[in-house]
This record gives C-alpha cells, sequence and structure tokens, in this order.
C-alpha cells in the first residue's frame, strides 16, 4: 500500500472520528436545546397571549383575571385550576378546556352567581363560530391563562378603595366629575362589555330605534312605566349603576350586578355618570 492510499484511509478516519464526536455531542446536547426552545417558544405565545386578553378579554374577567363580581368569574383563581375541569365533567386537559369555552363561548353561565339566563353569558371567539380570533390566536390566549396556574393561591381581587363606597343614594351630592377617568373605569369595571361589545344589556350609542345613553337618561325617569325614584338624568344613571333592578328596560334580562356601590367611589360614580352624559350620541 502506497503512502499517498495511507494517507487517505488516515484522513478517512479522522473525519468518521470528528463526525461522530460532533454527532455524540449535539445528540447530548439535544434535549437541553429542545427544552430551551420549547421555553422560548412559551414565553413567545405568553407574551403573545397577554396582549390578546387584555383587548379581548380583560373588561370581563379583569386585567389581571381577577373576575367582575356578577359579571364574569375569575380565572387566575385556585379553583378555577384545582376543580373547574370536575365541575363541568371535562376530561381533557384545563388548557384544552379554555380554548374550547374561549372558540365556542357559553349561550348561559354555569354559575348562578353569574349572567346568564338565556342570553349570551360569553360570546364565541373562535372566527369559525363568527368570532374575531384565529386558532392560534386562541391557543396564545389560553397559554396566558395558564401561566396563572403556579400563583393562582394569591389574593388578587379588587384594590383597595381611596375612599368609602358610594352606597346606594341616589340623592346624594357628587362631586366634580372627570369623564376621561369615566372611560376608564367604564372598561375595567367591565361595562363596555354588556353596553358596547354586545348587546347583554342597553346600547349606550344611539340605534335604529333609541337615542344614545345620555339624551335616554334625560327623559326615562318620565316615561310611565318607570319603576325608579330618580328625578334627574343624573339620578336616574346614578340609579340604572348602583340598583340596576329597581326598573329594567324591556327585552333586558336583569342580569346587571347589584355590588356597584360597594366597589365604586363617589368620585368613581360622579365620572361614570358625566363620561355617560357626554360621549354617545
Amino acid at each position: 500500500m502506497n503512502t499517498r492510499v495511507q494517507i487517505e484511509i488516515a484522513l478517512g478516519i479522522l473525519f468518521i472520528s470528528i463526525t461522530a464526536t460532533i454527532l455524540i455531542i449535539v445528540g447530548l446536547n439535544e434535549e437541553s436545546r429542545m427544552e430551551r426552545f420549547a421555553l422560548a417558544q412559551s414565553a413567545q405565545a405568553i407574551e403573545v397571549g397577554a396582549v390578546l386578553f387584555e383587548i379581548n378579554c380583560s373588561d370581563c374577567h379583569g386585567s389581571n383575571g381577577q373576575g367582575v363580581p356578577g359579571l364574569c368569574p375569575p380565572l387566575n383563581d385556585l379553583n378555577f385550576f384545582e376543580n373547574r375541569l370536575t365541575d363541568v365533567g371535562w376530561s381533557g386537559t384545563q388548557e384544552d378546556y379554555i380554548v374550547s369555552v374561549v372558540s365556542s363561548g357559553r349561550a348561559t353561565s354555569t354559575r348562578p352567581e353569574y349572567f346568564g339566563a338565556g342570553i349570551p353569558a360569553m360570546p364565541a371567539w373562535s372566527e369559525h363560530y363568527g368570532g374575531p380570533l384565529r386558532d392560534d390566536q386562541i391557543r396564545n390566549i389560553a397559554t396566558f391563562i395558564m401561566n396563572w396556574e403556579a400563583t393562582a393561591g394569591e389574593a388578587i381581587g379588587q384594590p383597595a378603595l381611596p375612599s368609602e363606597p358610594v352606597g346606594q343614594d341616589i340623592t346624594i351630592e357628587l362631586p366634580e366629575a372627570n369623564p376621561a377617568r369615566g372611560e376608564g373605569l367604564a372598561n375595567s369595571q367591565g361595562c363596555v362589555a354588556c353596553h358596547i361589545s354586545t348587546p347583554t344589556g342597553p346600547a349606550w350609542g344611539a340605534t335604529a330605534s333609541e337615542p344614545a345613553i345620555g339624551a335616554r337618561a334625560a327623559t326615562r325617569f318620565q316615561q310611565a312605566d318607570y319603576t325608579g325614584t330618580a328625578v334627574t338624568a343624573e339620578q336616574y344613571l346614578f340609579e340604572s349603576i348602583v340598583l340596576p333592578n329597581i326598573h329594567v328596560i324591556a327585552g333586558f334580562a336583569p342580569v346587571m350586578p347589584e355590588t356597584y356601590g360597594q366597589i365604586l367611589t363617589e368620585q368613581d360614580m360622579a365620572d361614570l355618570i358625566a363620561y355617560l352624559l357626554t360621549a354617545f350620541e
């Protein structure tokens, strides 16, 4: 065997050895590489899901998943992660349950303390059911919600009120109002979910048959079928918020929470009323 052949054989053996070594190193690191990739993918899904949740879900379920009393249940909640699947008889995973509910919505609430009563308790969000979201977007929302599981036992709830709650006396004098702040409250307290996003409650904007909420408030309390005690537009709106069942508009169910007198301050009420009287035409 000549020297050239020997050199070629040696180089071949060296190349095979190097290749084998590289493959072994890559194989040994593949599991950790895949774990890092999966973590990166999950982190990205959570980030996207957080944005989608804030835009589409937070009005009803709260920005931190704390829910709105009487309106929508909490999702950032130990009971949701530990008991919900058993309560509804779901045999799949928690994430798939969330995807299913978000996709198709709920015709009525499965919990008596939240609204339903034959009207959509939650609209369908999947584009397959007439909603605005793609499958991957709904899956990202579910991934974001699942991110709360590890800390779901920690109380979040409503922040402490800066002053006493406004109560139910609609005749009290309210402070000077800030309608821009009222708009923020209408979003954070879940009001827009029923009065703008869905027809669960009377529309705040003008419709083909009704003027906007501000104009309606100025005359509703004067109508013969009115069953409340308001004598001004401001009192009518005040009453509608803290005593929603004292006068229920025909065609709508009495599903609005009766807790706003305990979770809103006098300033909150003034700001909300000013917003309703001025923002809609």
